[in-house]
């Protein structure tokens, strides 16, 4: 027992004053309160009591004659009511003017009752604030302490701004335990509000290096957020981790971090965490840790559950980085310990390491295929699910029938809806992907929604119902498929007495109702009347019987004999549901007009694309008509809005809350012109028609290719070079090893027998010549049931230009499976593209450093690299409505070149800009990375509407360098419009080529870290790579926007994100808003609209088109600037660039 813990029961007497001659105290009468409480036989004795404490607790605090010693005492029990769930609100005030005024030990239980009264949204903790601010700055240690702690528990994203400078300072605080409360205060404030500490994590590099080992061990909760966001941003960092957990490992740290005689095992965790993100994929890096891991793996040998969650950590960075085989072996051996534990938690990491090592090793998987078998049916449902889960990851195509029942069974007992869910989703996967024949896959099907019931997802039977629709490309397989289904749903409605699912009935009733016609030798009355059958039990709901009322329409179709309709018009007309009805009087119109009804209901036309004029272009002559007899126009719902909240108020306090003059322009309309510019013609025309279809809720086709054959996906050349498919086992093989199983098991009991059995069928497949469903890997079967994607007919010829254009545009996206909810549409790039350019340059300028208005160093951003760049929507789109009135005068993004590419070798080796870029405003030449061959150096050219980067790639060497290539890769935050990887075919000695890139900023950042690498070849040498980043800023996108004071109003008045802050002068000269302003022009690129007195206002756009007012007010030298936009992130950023530059303001 430790010291604390003994120090603790000895004090407890005393504390609570067990001794009936003690004197009473505060802590007498907590303990009086307990014991009270704990003596009670009812809820409703104990309601009673905290009722009278309650009582007598409100009229002591209420009293002006409580000292502050007596307040401290009853925020004690007020605390412990509240703990039992009592509310004690009238306390909370008490709470937080205790923090106020107390001394160091009434202001410590007043922090900690606020901590425990108050919520991050309430009202009350606006009081707080200035306490806060003052104890930061206290010169004891406990106060900045609570103050710390306080601070990051309690204060929302929008207070963060308040405290954030001082808790900045405290990184640099003398004392360990100030720095680690403020490592940790801006970790939480990370979570909450990651833009507005993103500038300060160069600090955070300074805390990961900090003498104390508690300040490094909290900047690591920071980094693992950071790094699972931005891996290749942090690269750089991976000695200092490695370093220390090397010194955790091996006993460095003071003896206060072991847990039962381990090391830090915490921070030894954090630790591989990391490593395991920065090492994936990577070859270079994964190096650098194989020994660190190899000692963690040795040490890690008492047996004590934390030293297993460290093996466990460790056996999933092993098999997580780029493969070594020495530690692939020893993570094995650990592995199998686990496998084999009679006890079931480490039976269970062993399962749950299984597939992670599955991915590198599938040996391991057939050593202990017994012990898989054996939890299969294991009495631990988590062992068995678990177990469930690592055969849906080594499926294939000769065992997933097996694998597939075993999982069919377990749902049959589960009684666990997320296990339902989640299973039931599986199995539809293997299904589609691995069926053996039409047979299998409907029948497999079938029990999926028989046995998931009403719990299965809606995608799953949507996608079944689309796979049958689509079909393949061999029309006799799709009418196989859509034949047996039907007989197997005919066969179910003829058994009574059985009640399905409401989406199983669902699916049988389209199924019917679309391919009934397929069996000929069945009448079409006999399916309609099984349905009816169906509409008059009570057990289906309205939802369903809408379905069934649709399938009994299609099928009328089929026939003339009409003697069933009275029946479903006597069951669904007079229904109380309101669909029913209408799908009931629809269906005797239709059957009295069969020429409307074969309009209507083509049949086997369920896949074919309905044309919708989402335009509304047939009411412009309507439109008009109502225009030119005195019609109001349409004003959008956000005017209608802004105008209804102008008249309820009689005094308008808004600044600039000017009129309202938006409204659509109202000249004169002659003949079916559209008014309103709702449509793009006049008439319901060939324009008005691919308007239409463009814009409706269908799958937006134009441009796909056809990737889905009979076979599957049909894999590009390059990839069909690079992968190869192994071959399936020849029948030889198959009865070899058939004939090996049953000499091997000929001496085994009949239960052994039937494992080996069990085992042979589950793990067939499994060879080295077998490839399997590892988590996304390639599959050496091909999927038998996948959609085929159609090419819609009407494209428009620069969708075809753009899919011949291999070269430019970047490789259609897989379509997804089954399982997938929805297939997702790439929108190609709208604005027009120039031609490559390609020239040559002269007289270069001398090769300086980064421009000096730029602050220096790195910037560590957490960002997501990606790996195809996106599309750049064009100057109309990106507009908003807003401006569509032609009201402003709006910098538009023009079209231009993003990857211009100089073929030509360009004289001498110093980097120069062309001429017609050379006149924009840009920076000077930075080296970014060099060796002693080549050289890159970047310069940035900041253009109206967008950023340039221009790479220039010198060889240095004496010879050439071939097959050169610049890969950048984007974060989250940027878009380029064109691809991000530039090839060198032949870069000649002593000469230097050049690319650029056309960058804007979609997500609003204080720092972005752009990152690539360059790729080469010296005549026959090995490729070399060397990486470089560049570090760019918000002010890089940021351009002036143009606006009038009226213009300025009305556009506040429809942005709804802002935010506040006080900036404090040291001077109050008049002329201090003007030097501001002007500094804040020249410094952010903001356009100066108006200044009146002590208020001046500003404009901004974030390229594309972000748009930010800025309305800044001086009084008592403090300048309030109010920053707003349609962006919540941006008016953050802003605010931090506002701050940064006001700092430099001479006054």
């Amino acid at each position: 027992m430790s010291d604390v813990m003994e120090k603790t029961l000895s004090a407890l007497p005393s504390l609570l004053s067990l001794d009936p001659g003690a004197k009473l105290s505060a802590a007498s009468k907590l303990g009086a309160l307990i014991r009270g409480v704990t003596e009670l036989a009812s809820k409703q004795d104990e309601e009673k009591l905290i009722k009278k404490e309650l009582a007598a607790l409100k009229e002591q605090v209420s009293a002006p004659t409580t000292s502050l010693k007596q307040m401290r005492e009853c925020l004690v029990r007020l605390i412990y009511c509240e703990m039992l769930g009592y509310e004690a609100s009238f306390g909370y005030i008490h709470a937080i003017k205790l923090a106020q005024q107390g001394s160091l030990m009434e202001k410590r239980v007043g922090y900690l009752a606020v901590s425990l009264f108050l919520s991050e949204s309430h009202e009350l903790l606006l009081l707080l604030v200035n306490t806060v601010l003052k104890d930061l700055q206290s010169t004891n240690l406990l106060e900045v302490c609570m103050a710390l702690t306080i601070a990051s528990q309690l204060f929302p994203p929008d207070m963060i701004p308040a405290v954030l400078p001082l808790v900045e300072e405290k990184l640099q605080h003398s004392k360990e335990i100030i720095r680690r409360k403020a490592v940790l205060a801006l970790y939480k404030f990370y979570l909450i509000a990651p833009n507005q500490v993103q500038h300060i994590h160069d600090k955070f590099r300074k805390a990961l290096c900090d003498r104390d080992p508690g300040v490094m061990a909290a900047s690591l909760h920071i980094y693992l957020l950071l790094i699972k966001e931005n891996p290749g941003g942090y690269k750089d960092l991976t000695r200092s981790f490695v370093t220390i957990l090397k010194q955790v490992v091996g006993g460095k740290l003071a003896v206060d971090f072991n847990y039962h005689s381990v090391p830090a095992p915490w921070l030894q965790i954090q630790l591989l965490r990391i490593l395991r993100l920065l090492g994936k994929d990577d070859q270079i890096t994964s190096e650098l840790m194989y020994d660190v891991l190899d000692e963690s793996l040795r040490r890690a040998e008492i047996n004590h559950n934390i030293t297993y969650a460290i093996l466990f950590e460790c056996i999933q960075t092993v098999y997580t980085i780029h493969p070594k085989a020495d530690l692939l072996e020893m993570a094995a051996k650990c592995n199998g310990k686990f496998i084999l534990s009679p006890k079931i938690n480490l039976k269970y990491l062993g399962l749950k390491a299984l597939s992670y090592v599955i991915q590198q090793d599938l040996n391991l998987v057939l050593q202990h295929q017994m012990t898989i078998i054996e939890c299969l049916d294991h009495s631990d449902p988590i062992i068995k699910r678990e177990t469930l889960e690592l055969l849906y990851r080594i499926t294939n195509a000769q065992n997933v029938a097996v694998i597939v029942q075993k999982m069919l069974d377990y749902l049959r007992q589960s009684k666990d809806e997320y296990i339902t869910i989640s299973l039931v989703g599986k199995v539809a996967e293997l299904a589609e992907k691995y069926a053996p024949n039409n047979e299998w896959f409907i029948q497999t099907m079938n029990a999926v929604f028989s046995v998931g019931g009403d719990m299965i997802p809606s995608d799953i039977p949507n996608n079944f119902l689309r796979l049958l629709a689509e079909g393949f490309d061999d029309e006799v397989e799709d009418e196989q498929l859509r034949l047996y289904a039907v007989n197997s749903y005919l066969a179910l409605l003829e058994k009574s007495n059985i009640q399905y699912p409401q989406r199983f009935l669902q699916v049988m009733s389209w199924v019917l109702g679309e391919y009934s016609y397929l069996k000929t030798e069945a009448k079409v009355e006999d399916v309609i009347r099984s349905l009816h059958c169906l509409l008059v039990k009570s057990s289906v709901s309205l939802e369903t019987k809408a379905w069934i009322l649709n399938a009994i329409t299609k099928l009328f179709r089929l026939t003339l004999n009409v003697e069933v309709l009275p029946e479903v018009m006597q069951t669904c007309g007079n229904s109380m549901d309101s669909c029913l009805r209408q799908c009931s009087f629809e269906l005797k119109q239709l059957v009295e007009n069969r020429e409307i009804m074969n309009t209507v209901l083509p049949l086997d036309k369920s896949c074919d694309d309905i044309v919708v004029d989402a335009s509304l272009s047939f009411l412009d002559g309507f439109v008009a008509d109502a225009l030119g007899g005195g019609a109001a126009p349409y004003k959008p719902h956000h005017q209608r809005q802004e105008e209804k909240l102008s008249q309820e108020k009689v005094l308008n306090f808004e600044p600039y809350g000017l009129s309202f003059a938006t409204s659509p322009q109202t000249s004169s309309v002659t003949g079916r012109q559209s008014p309103t510019g709702l449509s793009f013609s006049s008439e319901i025309s060939c324009n008005s028609t691919e308007a239409g279809l463009k814009d409706s809720d269908s799958l937006k086709l134009d441009g796909v290719k056809k990737v889905w054959g009979k076979e599957g996906y049909l894999r590009k050349k390059k990839e069909s070079k690079e992968e190869t498919v192994a071959s399936p086992n020849s029948e030889g093989d198959v009865t070899a090893d058939c004939t090996f199983t049953a000499e091997k098991t000929a001496g085994l009991s009949a239960e052994e027998r039937e494992k080996q059995l069990l085992a042979s069928s589950l793990f067939v497949g499994l060879g080295s010549n077998n490839l399997v469903n590892l988590m996304g890997k390639t599959q050496s079967t091909t999927q038998k049931f996948r959609r085929k994607s159609k090419i819609v007919e009407g494209q428009n010829s620069h969708e075809r230009t753009m899919s011949a254009q291999k070269a430019i545009v970047p490789p259609l996206a897989e379509i997804p499976s089954l399982m997938d909810n929805v297939l997702e549409r790439c929108n190609p790039f709208q604005e027009s593209k120039e031609n490559l350019l390609r020239k040559t340059t002269s007289d270069p300028p001398d090769v300086s450093s980064e421009e000096p208005a730029k602050e220096s160093g790195e910037s560590w951003t957490p960002s997501n690299n990606l790996q195809t760049s996106r599309a750049v929507p064009s100057s109309k789109e990106s507009v908003s409505g807003l401006f569509a009135d032609g009201n402003f005068d709006i910098v538009q993004p023009a079209n231009c070149s993003s990857a211009l590419v100089a073929r030509e070798p360009i004289s001498g080796l110093t980097p120069s800009l062309p001429v017609e870029l050379a006149e924009h405003s840009h920076s000077k030449f930075e080296l970014v990375c060099a060796n002693e061959n080549i050289a890159l150096f970047s310069c940035k050219v900041w253009k109206a509407d967008c950023l340039l980067i221009i790479l220039f790639f010198t060889n240095r060497s004496s010879i050439e360098v071939t097959n050169a290539t610049i890969n950048i890769a984007l974060t989250d935050g940027l878009e380029a419009c064109e691809s991000t990887d530039f090839p060198f075919p032949l870069v000649e000695s002593l000469t230097t080529v050049r690319c650029q890139l056309c960058l804007q900023m979609t997500k609003p950042c204080a720092r972005v870290l752009l990152t690539g690498c360059v790729m080469y070849h010296l005549e026959s040498s090995q490729c070399t790579q060397e990486e470089f980043a560049l570090a760019l800023f918000l002010t890089d996108f940021i351009r002036p926007l143009k606006l009038s004071t009226e213009e300025f109003g009305h556009l506040w008045l429809s942005l709804s994100n802002d935010v506040k802050q006080n900036l404090s002068f040291t001077s109050n000269s008049p002329e201090a808003l003007n030097l501001a302003l002007r500094t804040l022009q020249q410094e952010l690129k903001l356009h100066i609209v108006d200044i009146i007195g002590a208020e001046g206002i500003a404009a901004c756009q974030l390229l594309s088109s972000t748009s930010c007012l800025l309305h800044c007010r001086f009084h008592a030298g403090v300048l309030s600037v109010w920053l707003r936009s349609g962006c919540g992130v941006l008016p953050d950023c802003l605010l931090y660039e506002c701050q940064r530059v006001i700092r430099k303001v001479p006054l």
